[in-house]
């Protein structure tokens, strides 16, 4: 008998959805599931935490991950990537110059966020080079469930990734454009000139009844999208555009 969402300590979403808030950063997992496919967006921290998510699909699917979208490529969502093994990796156009030649760089901000440099060190050795590339959308059919995926341009970094499931309500993964657990973070790789505008890409997607899940902390709606959205405004004196 498979396990239900909450037995293996998920969040049941919609009723081929759900994520996990994994420990440590507070960062979201999510998973879709349809028939003889599935699709993991983002892996975790790392290949323990990748493995862990890996398990947990298997248990609710009976069958393997199929597919992985990752949101944007900064550590404590890529690095267990390597433990789906066959699983096609799915990423922002553009991003590849991280995954290819970042990796000394990624590895370096997991040990100065925490991560055991031995657990960080396996993990860039082993990840996963990207297989899809979404210049603006990419179509998932995964057998009963559509996702579409969408490049919503620059902010939280220069290639971000959201995944947008229809249904009654949507369930829109947002990546580390939207943040609940803290303040939404800026490092050198954000662009903060076009975060307000991508934040309204993102509310055009998912409209005013979706389910807007964030990297890291609790389910949002759009009233909280564009309160931050004009939050990211005022701190970095941009308007954005519709």
């Amino acid at each position: 008998m498979r396990l239900t969402w909450e037995e293996l300590g998920w969040e049941r979403l919609a009723p081929r959805v759900g994520r996990r808030r994994l420990p440590g950063w507070d960062c979201t997992a999510g998973l879709v599931v349809g028939e003889g496919a599935a699709l993991m967006i983002d892996a975790g921290s790392s290949l323990a935490e990748g493995a862990a998510l890996c398990a947990d699909a298997r248990a609710l699917t009976g069958g393997r991950v199929t597919h992985i979208a990752l949101t944007h490529p900064h550590f404590d969502h890529v690095f267990g990537a390597a433990a789906f093994a066959g699983a096609r990796i799915l990423v922002a156009d553009g991003s590849s110059e991280t995954y290819e030649n970042g990796r000394d760089e990624l590895c370096a901000d997991a040990v100065r966020n925490g991560l055991d440099p031995r657990a960080a060190e396996e993990a860039t050795d082993t990840l996963v080079r990207p297989r899809g590339f979404v210049r603006s959308t990419w179509d998932l059919d995964l057998g009963g469930v559509e996702v579409r995926l969408v490049r919503t341009g620059e902010g939280h970094t220069a290639h971000d990734l959201v995944a947008v499931v229809p249904g009654d309500p949507a369930v829109v993964f947002c990546g580390d454009l939207v943040e609940e657990s803290g303040e939404p973070q800026a490092g050198p790789d954000a662009v903060p000139s076009r975060w307000p505008a991508a934040l309204d890409r993102l509310l055009g997607l998912g409209g005013e009844d979706a389910l807007y899940i964030p990297g890291h902390g609790a389910v949002v709606d759009a009233a909280f999208v564009r309160t931050q959205r004009d939050a990211l405004a005022a701190r970095f004196g941009t308007t954005g555009s519709g």
